[in-house]
């Protein structure tokens, strides 16, 4: 079991972190901190640099936590409230990926959720610093605080759809 949970906490864990990565450099084919910044002011948020800065640190640190196995439901929670943005943008898409859908955030909530659950198993940073076994109440706080800080996110940070969007819609300016 813990090879398994090892595997699944390092394979979500860095895939999050390299996202974060992409957002803010041109490391992992991602088009730099301007490229991190346009994708999101396309998407309808406001911020600029301090919101790409802000995802792609949150990502990144959040990404690296679970990998480590360290802080674990910290580092669910962060998980999951990134890709609860990434969830809201891509709602109107439908749940498939290939029609840009929110099918990929909605696996690494899951799987987030799922190791705050299960915990970060024998060979993690919490283990071998005697943090674990986490209480099962951890599961619930890692939802309640991710998905609430996600939605909030999107709450202030989400202006009016991009430019874009307003001028493709009927009657747009």
């Amino acid at each position: 079991m813990d090879t398994g949970i090892l595997i699944l906490r390092l394979l979500a864990g860095l895939l999050v972190a390299g996202h974060g990565v992409q957002k803010i450099s041109s490391h992992l084919g991602g088009k730099g901190l301007e490229g991190g910044t346009e994708e999101f002011r396309a998407d309808g948020f406001r911020g600029g640099v301090v919101t790409a800065l802000a995802a792609g640190g949150g990502q990144i640190g959040s990404g690296l936590l679970l990998a480590a196995g360290f802080l674990t439901p910290l580092a669910a929670t962060g998980v999951i409230g990134v890709m609860t943005v990434a969830l809201t943008v891509k709602w109107h898409h439908g749940l498939w990926v290939q029609n840009d859908g929110y099918e990929y955030p909605l696996v690494l909530i899951g799987t987030a959720a799922a190791l705050a659950a299960t915990g970060p198993g024998a060979w993690s940073l919490d283990a071998a610093l005697g943090l674990t076994p986490y209480p099962l109440w951890w599961v619930a706080a890692a939802l309640v605080a991710g998905l609430g800080s996600g939605l909030l996110t999107r709450l202030v940070l989400h202006g009016r759809a991009p430019a874009a969007a307003r001028t493709a819609a009927p009657g747009g300016r």
